[in-house]
């Protein structure tokens, strides 16, 4: 019905930079909120950055002033700019959207299959 598709992550050193994408497609009628999440080894998966239909953003402290989230509703996807990248930010990187199926009541999460972020010291 609906695919989340990452795509941007891999391997950096510290100080560098990556930009994360994600496309959401499929029976889609329209997206409330899209974001990025991320899960390091043996931590719980924590929010790194929302944004609103509207535009409104949300970060983690650990994001602010370094991450830039944006998004692109013609194309329903959503952009995460990571800058200045340090070795505590290596996680899988999980797209999330807040969406509503065409011909369907209400909005429900759905995730992506999630994007390696490894930065190097």
């Amino acid at each position: 019905q609906v695919q989340l598709v990452e795509s941007g992550g891999g391997l950096v050193q510290a100080g560098g930079s990556l930009r994360l994408s994600c496309a959401a497609s499929g029976s889609i009628y329209s997206i409330n909120a899209m974001g990025w999440y991320r899960q390091a080894p043996g931590n719980q998966r924590e929010l790194v950055a929302t944004i609103s239909s509207g535009g409104s953003t949300n970060y983690a402290d650990s994001a602010k002033g370094r991450f830039t989230i944006s998004r692109d509703n013609a194309k329903n996807t959503v952009y995460l700019q990571m800058n200045s990248l340090k070795p505590e930010d290596t996680a899988v990187y999980y797209c999330n959207a807040r969406l509503q199926l065409s011909g369907r009541w209400g909005s429900y999460d759905y995730w992506g299959q999630g994007t390696q972020v490894t930065v190097s010291s």
